[in-house]
């Protein structure tokens, strides 16, 4: 494929489709999966043992440890999300059962949480169907229509100590224990969250019974806090940013919405590789069966969706103001713009 017919599947009105151009790379690599699990699991385990070992001794500096450990367990959490995604292998079975054993330890239900992150893959971008796996985005008119005290709480809500701090844990240690936002959509959800929850229990008592309560607690606490929170982030910067996608029902477009409402996150190597790939993540909304070590391929070989929606870790930073859709010129704005250009 030339630039010069890419860059045409890249216009609005175009009828050429990306995911076909792109399921050339969506057969996945059984040696490479179990090697990415491998690079992944053992160096989190050796980090914890390390850590756990320091404390027990009374050397605090190596609480330091939890820092990298948190990213292998981030790390781990994208082998979930590939799970889900039946990308990890070809046998569902097996992405299925591995998907829910790395939910023990990454605090997720797994088939709850898949069910969510399907429809937030089949609706991302859609205004008109806002409300499940998504961060809260309003509008700019949906925000002037609110009371005093329901832009207080959604001014609350975006906040970033609100968002990046005690939302993380709130999300992963207390709203995960019950099947939020789909309460009456049947067994499945309640079964997932309910067996998930008991299979918690049983590691953590095991470690708290083998290197007591206090040294758990000191590693264990700090590692999901930061593993959420570096999670939340991510979610976050692949969809709020400012010149992302948002549309009304009648005018969405999959192939739209999953090209310019959600970013290409391009991070140096090393934080590339902690976090699977998952900023490549215009890509993988396009066909989200690619493997996440198979990302990078994709844009190697079509150079021209490198700078698509394309954000660096220090652009990602100004993302936390955004906080509103502005309907009019298409794109994120911040509360103080939305005050700025409010009719008087």
């Amino acid at each position: 494929m030339t630039i010069q017919s890419a860059a045409a599947e890249l216009e609005p009105g175009s009828t050429s489709s990306w995911p076909k151009t792109l399921a050339q790379y969506r057969q996945p690599r059984p040696m490479r999966s179990v090697f990415e699990i491998a690079v992944t699991v053992l160096p989190f385990a050796l980090l914890w043992a390390l850590a756990v070992f320091a404390v027990q001794q009374e050397f605090y500096w190596g609480l330091l440890l939890t820092i990298p450990a948190a990213g292998f367990l981030v790390r781990l959490f994208i082998l979930q999300h590939d799970c889900g995604h039946g990308s990890l292998f070809t046998e569902r079975w097996l992405n299925n059962w591995l998907g829910r054993l790395i939910g023990v330890f990454t605090l997720t239900p797994y088939d709850y949480w898949k069910r969510t992150h399907a429809v937030h893959h089949a609706s991302a971008g859609n205004l008109d169907r806002r409300g499940i796996g998504d961060v809260d985005t309003k509008t700019v008119e949906e925000y002037r229509a609110l009371s005093t005290w329901q832009r207080f709480l959604y001014r609350l809500y975006r906040h970033p100590v609100v968002m990046f701090g005690l939302g993380p844990a709130w999300l992963f240690v207390c709203q995960y224990r019950l099947p939020l936002g789909l309460m009456r959509a049947g067994a499945q959800p309640w079964i997932s969250t309910i067996t998930t929850n008991l299979a918690i229990v049983l590691p953590i008592a095991l470690m708290i019974w083998l290197v007591g309560l206090v040294p758990f607690l000191l590693v264990q606490v700090p590692i999901t806090l930061l593993a959420a929170t570096a999670g939340v982030w991510l979610f976050y910067v692949q969809h709020q940013f400012e010149d992302t996608h948002w549309s009304k029902d009648d005018d969405w477009s999959f192939q739209q919405a999953a090209l310019h409402g959600s970013s290409h996150y391009d991070l140096p190597l090393p934080l590339r590789w902690i976090t699977g790939n998952i900023g490549i993540h215009h890509v993988h909304h396009l066909a989200a069966k690619i493997p996440f070590y198979r990302l990078p391929e994709v844009i190697r070989d079509y150079p021209e969706l490198k700078d698509v929606s394309r954000i660096t870790l220090f652009q990602s930073l100004g993302c936390v103001k955004l906080t509103l859709w502005d309907e009019e010129s298409r794109r994120l704005i911040s509360f103080r713009e939305e005050r700025v250009a409010r009719p008087q």
